[in-house]
């Protein structure tokens, strides 16, 4: 059964940056955890990183069970369908947000290709940058797709390998020779469990333990959320084997380069509470403000976040200003975003209705906002005008990341160039065209002080136009063959 619903947009379409998805994966030989309880509960912690469609399938000894449709995670769960996934020793949920391919439910995952060898399911995060020259190939050799995502892209990709191979971890390890650009996996077939990390680390993945039980999930949070105990990250280019002998790694493919975890999951993407490569996603965040403060001082009464990634940022910024804090904003949580288009009187009104000043905070006051981005600049010019109907007498925005300027073709919907505001306008002229007095964004220089405790290099191709391979001309997830440009 299929779902719709319509809802208001909290921000004006194309005006706020949406990761692609959240996976998670849960494995125990024992069969005593209840693994699509786990599942059911991970994906509310992984909620953040995909609104369009979710969904968990169940292992039993090779059957697999599969629940999936449009929608949030308590709109397409029951405790009816979740009873009619029955038991299992795996389970693999997943939470959606398109990058490429449409949100329709065909495109919802996890997603299972049956083949001789058995049935594979397979969640992914990320995004592939040379899924038509896959495609074409495959299809040249009579493979058929009923999505149009890339997700089905790497399961015939690996099932074509596993063909030629013994198991299905070699038939990984090939594959990854294939695959180029964003993917974190949860896999598995028969009685195995398969973590994968792309070589570049460009999505997190994590491991957990559970009693008996092994979990690998998209962020930290996940697995906290449920009781697990956090492990470690799982290594850009690794593959983490679970089955009944226990947990193995293959590491063929790992240290090949210097990494290029996405620096927006620092700034926006990642749950506060999650720590990614041994940051704190909420330290990070915290130091992002400090660095701001130092760069853009200005005399002021309060210093404000806009929810909710701008709130730890603010909280920087207050504490190296010596500013007070304050609650600038009160955000209604009961407005669900949409995957159906509202009519242009909704969105005129969306972020009023998602977002209101708390007056006494901000009335007669000289207001530093902090945010965590502006992408066309639509969202920022109405929440700056919501302050000042609300009474403030100066309102100087603060950005907790650089101009965004380019796209991103690693699991981030991102507009076109030509649609993203730092792309067409200086400094000053977007500081007019939405209202406010002065205008600071972090530095990208800043980012090794940012996340100093990760080990790895990062991409923020996004912010510079550099990326750490080579990536397409155009991109859009409406669009399935592209034109490429390798950038040095």
């Amino acid at each position: 059964m299929s779902r719709e619903c319509i809802a208001f947009d909290d921000k004006y379409p194309g005006d706020e940056l949406h990761e692609e998805c959240g996976v998670f994966g849960i494995y125990d030989a024992t069969g005593e955890t209840n693994v699509v309880q786990k599942t059911y509960m991970a994906l509310y912690a992984l909620q953040h990183r995909g609104q369009e469609s979710c969904g968990i399938a169940v292992l039993d000894n090779g059957a697999v069970s599969l629940h999936k449709d449009l929608g949030l995670v308590p709109d397409v769960f029951t405790k009816e369908n979740l009873a009619e996934l029955g038991s299992g020793q795996i389970a693999i949920g997943h939470t959606r947000y398109s990058t490429t391919g449409q949100p329709y439910r065909f495109n919802a995952q996890p997603i299972f290709l049956r083949h001789y060898k058995g049935l594979l399911t397979l969640a992914h995060n990320g995004n592939l940058v040379n899924t038509p020259e896959l495609k074409q190939k495959l299809e040249s050799k009579g493979v058929t797709f009923s999505a149009t995502s890339d997700t089905e892209v790497i399961a015939s990709v690996i099932i074509e390998e596993w063909l030629q191979t013994e198991t299905l971890e070699e038939a990984m390890e090939i594959a990854m020779f294939r695959l180029k650009g964003a993917y974190s996996l949860a896999l598995a077939c028969g009685n195995k469990l398969l973590a994968v990390r792309d070589p570049h680390g460009f999505r997190p993945l994590c491991l957990g333990k559970l009693g008996n039980a092994w979990l690998v999930a998209s962020e930290s949070c996940a697995l906290e959320c449920i009781g697990a105990e956090f492990v470690r990250d799982i290594r850009p280019g690794e593959i983490v084997v679970i089955d009944e002998n226990g947990l193995r790694s293959i590491t063929t493919h790992c240290d090949k380069h210097p990494g290029g975890i996405c620096i927006f999951e620092y700034c926006y993407f990642a749950r506060p509470d999650s720590t990614i490569e041994g940051v704190s996603v909420h330290r990070a965040r915290i130091r992002a403000g400090k660095l701001l403060a130092r760069d853009y001082p200005v005399e002021a009464d309060v210093v404000v976040g806009v929810p909710d990634s701008g709130l730890d940022v603010a909280l920087g910024y207050a504490q190296e200003s010596g500013i007070p804090y304050g609650v600038g904003f009160i955000k209604n949580r009961y407005i669900a975003r949409t995957f159906i288009q509202p009519s242009q009187g909704q969105r005129e009104n969306s972020v009023k209705i998602k977002l209101n000043a708390l007056r006494e905070t901000v009335a007669g006051k000289r207001v530093i906002m902090v945010d965590d981005s502006i992408v066309r600049g639509t969202t920022s010019k109405r929440i700056v005008e919501i302050l000042r109907d609300a009474g403030a007498v100066e309102v100087h925005a603060r950005i907790g990341s650089p101009p965004f300027k380019y796209s991103c073709y690693f699991g981030t919907d991102v507009d076109t160039p030509e649609n993203l505001i730092a792309n067409q306008k200086t400094l000053e002229e977007i500081a007019r065209d939405i209202n406010v007095d002065s205008l600071g964004y972090l530095k990208a220089e800043h980012f090794p002080e940012m996340i100093k405790e990760c080990s790895y290099k990062y991409c923020e191709g996004c912010f510079t136009g550099k990326y750490p391979l080579a990536v397409p001309k155009q991109h859009s997830k409406n669009q399935e063959r592209f034109k490429f440009n390798i950038t040095e």
